[in-house]
């Protein structure tokens, strides 16, 4: 017998424990190397646990659920041993491993052996883990087998797999009888409710709001997009302008740009700027590093990135440390007005929406124009009303004249 460690990744500095979601195999099962054991969900982000060696799972020293830290053992491997569907070839030495391993060989021959589970999304699986649903009992649809969000949302669902309805858990009952459901907060969800808390608690926060007519945003977007996508290899969105508005305004007001330190203001001459992504765990706020740096396209292909990998739990802790100013688009669910809360330490953050053909005055008539509600949330202890006005104000002459931002007016 020959055992190799699995132990708990390298977690950041700033994260001290993480949670154990649900092992994809079981002691007997017969693993590759690299082949991924168990995802960890820290309140940041979600990391895989590959199989450093190939063998079989001797053993799960951690179960589901489990609080780990940073190298901490989680379970061992027996690179010697091999998959139980050979047990006759095994050394009589070896045969209490087989025959302990022969259970999970037996199912092996059945549609979906244990030894080759279907592999679930770091999202799907935390879904699936939610519902009490195994992998095992849903059809990935995904790149060779794989289980995506959405069907593990169906799962949910559900209807299809009787074993999954059979595994979500039961409701109860509350005191005037009726059913309700208790589920406890992931660790990303709760670690969301205490920033948020902190940052209404410790910011004096107040919010602007402008209106900015898109026309010329959507008309140069309309003129260009077929070939900027063929050229770039990405399509072209909206949330590129908003990113370089909200740069050039930054500049110009730099205390937008700043962030709170004690009794100190630090002013940051650079300019990462958070972007807020929704994943199936929760908000995630991944930084555009250098973000006047980036071109249109750049911008456009981070956005994507983040996107994807966000809704597959890839996204690592340091993406989503720092940044000094960040911007939300609840207009991607259709919102129209909203007071967005800053990401501490930051001073302020810019709320988008959802842009609708509205009646305005232009030059005594009253014309229809695509009209996008801009908010600006900001920390009244180091910006006064007048700066965060102006800002917000610059980037609705940023967005209204496309232009400008080619020539830095």
């Amino acid at each position: 017998m020959a055992i190799t460690e699995v132990v708990v990744p390298q977690l950041s500095e700033s994260v001290s424990e993480a949670s154990l979601l649900t092992w994809k195999k079981q002691p007997g099962a017969a693993v590759e190397a690299d082949e991924i054991l168990i995802e960890v969900e820290t309140d940041k982000v979600v990391l895989e646990v590959p199989a450093p060696a190939s063998g079989v799972l001797a053993e799960i020293v951690e179960p589901d659920g489990a609080t780990v830290t940073s190298g901490q053992l989680i379970a061992r491997i027996d690179t010697a041993a091999k998959a139980a569907a050979a047990p006759a070839t095994a050394p009589a030495a070896e045969a209490p491993k087989a025959a302990a391993a022969a259970p999970a060989a037996a199912p092996a021959a059945a549609p979906a052996a244990s030894a080759s589970a279907p592999v679930a999304s770091p999202a799907a699986a935390k879904i699936l883990a939610d519902k009490g649903v195994s992998p095992a009992d849903v059809a990935g649809s995904g790149r060779g087998g794989r289980i995506t969000k959405g069907d593990a949302l169906e799962a949910n669902a559900g209807g299809a797999k009787a074993p999954a309805a059979a595994a979500a858990p039961a409701p109860t009952l509350s005191l005037d009888g009726r059913p309700e459901q208790r589920v406890p907060m992931s660790r990303l969800r709760a670690r969301i409710a205490e920033r948020l808390l902190q940052s209404q608690s410790e910011n004096a926060i107040l919010t602007t709001f402008n209106e900015v007519n898109m026309k010329a945003v959507i008309d140069l977007r309309n003129t260009y997009k077929e070939k900027f996508e063929k050229e770039h290899g990405v399509k072209l969105g909206f949330m590129s302008f908003f990113v370089k508005a909200a740069v050039a305004a930054l500049k110009k007001y730099p205390i937008l740009n700043a962030s709170v330190d004690g009794k100190d203001v630090i002013y940051h001459g650079y300019f990462d700027i958070g972007i807020a992504v929704g994943s199936p765990r929760g908000l995630v706020v991944p930084i555009l590093r250098n973000a006047d740096q980036l071109s249109i396209a750049e911008i456009e292909k981070c956005i994507a990135d983040f996107g994807r990998r966000a809704a597959d739990g890839k996204l690592g802790i340091e993406e989503m440390t720092g940044g000094t100013f960040s911007i939300s688009n609840g207009g991607v669910f259709g919102s129209m007005l909203s007071t967005p809360i800053i990401n501490p330490p930051q001073a302020a953050i810019l709320g988008i929406h959802a842009t609708k053909e509205r009646p305005v005055v232009e030059n005594g008539q009253i014309v229809i124009r695509p009209i996008n509600y801009l908010a600006m949330s900001y920390d009244h202890r180091i910006i006064d009303g007048r700066e965060a006005v102006l800002g917000l104000v610059a980037m609705k002459e940023a967005l209204e004249d496309p232009q400008r931002l080619l020539l830095e007016l």
